[in-house]
């Protein structure tokens, strides 16, 4: 029995991320195939080979999204992108979706920006727990103002980073936070890194064993 249980949870380390990925491969290219709707029926590629072929609504919408991309790159283009903010800014209900929706896209997808490009250690909930998080910004304004007013701050030449902490192991939710930067511990781990040691709940350690509990039983001394 000790052996069947030893096989039965070996298949499933080796089977279940492979069930997963290709769900998930199976999940992305599906839904890029229905971008090919668009194209008019007698263009759409089910009708001109006589079967379907999957993965082609992947290969179209790459296509589509460079070539948006070339087109917002010049002026002519640039001109275009603008007059359609500005319009979609003029319409009350899309105003306040579509504002909220960009500022978040321009922060993750900018060059200039500096979201979830560094992984820092804070204490979170409370000092002396620490955990892993991202930097997302800085605070600004209004709120940096009233953060240099706080006890223990140290007047305007305090400085705090906006951080986000995800939850384990699904790291898609969390909670932002804002704390001082000399609280904070700038790590050398790349986002990935600290995203599978997050996802893992600290069984895989980013340059270290996968399990360094297995690891650590295994050099122990016997117990005579």
């Amino acid at each position: 029995m000790a052996a069947l249980r030893k096989w039965l949870l070996a298949g499933l380390l080796v089977l279940v991320p492979l069930i997963i990925t290709l769900w998930v491969l199976d999940w992305v290219v599906s839904t890029l195939d229905q971008t090919l709707r668009i194209l008019p029926g007698a263009w759409q590629p089910d009708q001109l080979f006589g079967f379907h072929v999957p993965g082609l609504g992947v290969i179209f919408a790459l296509v589509v999204v460079l070539s948006i991309g070339a087109l917002a790159s010049n002026i002519i283009g640039n001109r275009l992108v603008n007059w359609w903010h500005a319009l979609l800014h003029r319409i009350p209900v899309v105003r306040s979706i579509y504002s909220g929706v960009k500022q978040i896209s321009d922060t993750l997808f900018s060059e200039k920006g500096n979201a979830f490009r560094k992984a820092v250690l804070v204490q979170w909930p409370h000092a002396g727990m620490w955990t892993i998080g991202f930097q997302t910004g800085t605070p600004g304004g209004e709120v940096l103002q009233h953060l240099q007013t706080q006890p223990g701050a140290i007047g305007e030449h305090d400085s705090f980073l906006s951080v986000f902490v995800p939850t384990t192991p699904n790291p898609t939710g969390g909670y932002f936070v804002m704390v001082r930067q000399r609280d904070c511990v700038e790590l050398q781990m790349s986002v990935d890194e600290a995203l599978t040691y997050i996802v893992s709940m600290g069984v895989i350690v980013p340059g270290g064993p996968k399990n360094p509990n297995v690891r650590a039983a295994s050099t122990a001394p016997a117990i005579s």
